[in-house]
């Protein structure tokens, strides 16, 4: 498959919004204090890290989901790897993604030196990170992928927008891409979003959400 990049419109200068799905990257309010409330609250992070911790994701985007969940694992003291896989159909190229990350200056020491080295595709070794990055219809790689998460984040453009990514098929292909005891966590509460987790074996609850969203889901694998 072609490799396909993501198609940008800028709101405010520095929020992008994808022209395929007409919906933004990140929260209008504040994108990371939404990617820590969903992702790591809603995944008991930094709380459930350990030495080998591996997440999993749907939907890389600008990276900021990465570079809060490394700079949580680094502030909470870990200087082993943290394992870090996403997979992105419409990936965004280095100079988007810095232009985006302006926004967030309490994330620079990190933005700044996983920029240096990111060439937007493949894998890097950044010490205490090692990202991998997934290209394609994760319904296609996932089922493929030999890796385990400890949690996942996910995090596709509105399920309205973008129902590929919320489908059965791809939900019970993360919980068989899941170690035991691992967790699930996204900004939707849609119905059928938790009726398909659910099916794939999480142990699903509606919790609330961040900003104007009221509720959001999170899982245990059961």
């Amino acid at each position: 498959m072609q490799d396909q990049q993501a198609e940008l419109q800028w709101r405010d200068g520095h929020v992008p919004v994808s022209t395929r799905f007409d919906d933004p990257y990140f929260s209008l309010e504040n994108g990371l204090a939404e990617t820590r409330h969903v992702f790591l609250d809603g995944n008991d992070l930094p709380d459930r890290f350990r030495e080998g911790f591996h997440i999993g994701e749907l939907g890389f985007g600008t990276g900021l989901n990465m570079l809060a969940a490394w700079s949580a694992w680094e502030e909470a003291g870990h200087r082993s790897p943290l394992r870090f896989t996403s997979f992105e159909a419409f990936a965004m190229t280095p100079d988007d993604m810095a232009q985006a990350l302006d926004a967030f200056p309490s994330l620079s020491p990190w933005r700044d030196r996983f920029l240096q080295v990111w060439t937007g595709a493949g894998s890097c070794d950044l010490g205490t990170l090692r990202l991998t990055l997934v290209k394609g219809d994760a319904r296609h790689t996932l089922p493929d992928w030999a890796g385990r998460a400890d949690a996942w984040f996910l995090d596709g453009f509105s399920p309205a927008k973008n129902p590929e990514l919320w489908g059965e098929p791809l939900l019970s292909d993360v919980a068989r891409h899941t170690a035991p005891g691992g967790t699930v966590a996204t900004y939707t509460a849609a119905g059928f979003v938790r009726r398909g987790l659910a099916k794939a074996g999480f142990e699903v609850s509606r919790v609330p959400g961040y900003g104007r969203k009221r509720h959001m889901v999170r899982g245990v694998l059961a």
